[in-house]
């Protein structure tokens, strides 16, 4: 790990725990986390992802972040309740869950190891527990996020179903 990726997990944790006195958010999920699932089994919810010939979409979310909570109010909630397989882990959250490989391990510890530094990250996993799209970090573009969402849900579903983005992979927005 480089020494600007040490002092960005460093800042993060930092401001987390800055935070914490100050936002009872942040000690409580807010409404929208609640709607969208929280994975305590992700090889599980790939499995039934790929059965239904769809990516696992999984954001990688803060408590009482508030870009967070844009993205998934906004985007992730309609784009599952489109059809979309989507789940979070959560940033220096000590809750079990069992990774892709079926390790048991923290969601906090899995967001490490995955070397996500931003919240929120949208990852997008298809056969194999491989990323079949690339990472969406942050969401400092509000007026084109939808657009990158779409774009990297529909690269993950022609990955899965095996055809070219725009050839029988349908759009969500």
């Amino acid at each position: 790990m480089s020494d600007l990726q040490t002092a960005r997990r460093r800042w993060l944790l930092r401001m987390a725990a800055a935070a914490l006195p100050f936002s009872s958010a942040l000690a409580a999920p807010d409404a929208s986390e609640r709607l969208l699932p929280s994975s305590d089994d992700l090889q599980r919810d790939l499995a039934l992802a790929l059965a239904r010939r769809e990516p696992l979409v999984v954001m990688a979310t803060l408590h009482g972040c508030p870009f967070c909570r844009v993205v998934r109010e906004h985007h992730l909630l309609p784009l599952q309740r489109a059809g979309a397989c989507v789940t979070q882990i959560h940033f220096l959250a000590r809750e079990p869950l069992r990774d892709m490989s079926g390790a048991q391990t923290t969601h906090g510890a899995l967001v490490r190891h995955l070397s996500i530094e931003v919240a929120p990250t949208v990852l997008f996993y298809g056969a194999g527990a491989r990323e079949v799209s690339e990472r969406l970090a942050g969401s400092s573009i509000p007026d084109f996020y939808g657009a990158y969402l779409d774009e990297r849900v529909a690269r993950a579903r022609a990955a899965v179903r095996g055809s070219e983005p725009g050839q029988g992979a349908s759009r969500s927005s």
